[in-house]
């Protein structure tokens, strides 16, 4: 239970369906050590967010606890997310969140607690296909709150114990639940931002976490059509597709590419910034068991992107290797590439490289 509405009317509606409840909050950083929000707590993490948690626990009538699992989320999160940058990647940290910490790190703390599952307020749907033999997930029926993006990397022993109750249902129609059974997170508002850097600014969160970024990585190269045509601030304060702190060069350009190694920063025309694919690594498959052969499905390459026809592949090296039926823009390596067969969430990978 986040403190928010949607894990609120999670909660709700099972008890409605019968089971026995036990609210969890999740304490995964301090504000005195991420920086950017400290003083205003009311974001996730925070004092109000716990409070909020705890309220509606109270007005279901279940018990509520906080875990601390700050040291596991610092470990697996917030360190991939400063070494992803420093690698001139784009990490999602929401990804390594949902498989360590909300389906790891939780699954074994609900075990503790005697919990045979666990239940969250994602947008998603679960069942298991007598068929197939494997637990599936696919889109829920609220395709403009679609959460299934993040879920490619839980393992099927984790969906096993999964239930998401919100599947179903609209947003409107979740406030509306929240409304009925009384709950102060009826008309809470949304949190976008990455959690663990309340104020939406990633770089002014790098350069607290290594005071020494800004001097060692700036002054590098901006490189266009071959030509140095100016410098940048620390190649980690840029990712593909980005316009800003790249100069003005008499037409509309963008960064396409970042090479760590050479501390340079390369930016290009729009139409540069379209590739016909890419290689995957760290794979997982859902719905299917793995993929033999070339097989179409759709891809998605970010959280708000439109899943695209592909053709899809595994290569001996078990890397993913997806073409686009026609060039897809701003493919980022570290971001994931999700595939998609209809609303049924096929499996996934994190970018690695481009075609």
């Amino acid at each position: 239970m986040s403190g928010g509405v949607d894990s609120s009317v999670a909660a709700a509606l099972l008890l409605e369906q019968g089971y026995t409840v036990i609210g969890v909050t999740m304490k995964t950083y301090s504000f005195d050590e991420v920086g950017g929000n400290i003083g205003n707590e009311t974001s996730c993490c925070g004092l109000d967010a716990f409070n909020d948690a705890r309220q509606v626990a109270v007005t279901l009538g279940i018990p509520h606890y906080v875990v601390d699992f700050t040291k596991e989320f610092g470990r697996e999160v917030i360190d991939n997310f400063v070494d992803e940058y420093l690698r001139g990647r784009t990490p999602n940290p929401c990804i390594i969140c949902n498989r360590e910490i909300k389906w790891g790190a939780l699954l074994r703390k609900a075990a503790s607690l005697g919990a045979s599952h666990i239940a969250t307020g994602h947008y998603a749907r679960v069942a298991f296909d007598e068929a197939s033999g494997r637990y599936t997930v696919a889109r829920p029926r609220d395709a403009r709150k679609d959460q299934t993006y993040a879920l490619w990397a839980l393992p099927q022993e984790a969906l096993a114990k999964t239930i998401f109750p919100l599947g179903d249902l609209t947003k409107p129609e979740v406030r509306s639940i929240a409304a009925r059974h009384g709950l102060k997170t009826a008309f809470k508002e949304e949190s976008f931002e990455i959690c663990f850097v309340a104020d939406n600014d990633y770089r002014r969160f790098l350069r607290e976490r290594d005071p020494g970024l800004s001097e060692k990585l700036a002054g590098g190269d901006i490189v266009f059509d071959g030509k140095v045509v100016g410098k940048h601030q620390g190649y980690p304060h840029y990712t593909i597709g980005q316009r800003s702190g790249i100069g003005s060069h008499g037409e509309r350009v963008y960064v396409k590419g970042i090479d760590p190694e050479a501390n340079t920063v390369h930016i290009g025309r729009d139409a540069e910034l379209f590739r016909s694919g890419l290689v995957a690594g760290r794979t997982n498959f859902v719905s299917l068991a793995g993929i033999e052969g070339e097989c179409a499905l759709h891809a998605q390459v970010r959280y708000k992107d439109t899943a695209a026809p592909a053709t899809v592949s595994v290569g001996q090296d078990g890397m993913l290797r997806v073409v686009f039926d026609e060039p897809k823009r701003a493919i980022t390596p570290g971001q994931s590439v999700v595939l998609y067969d209809g609303d049924r969430l096929v499996g996934g990978g994190v970018i690695e490289d481009l075609l």
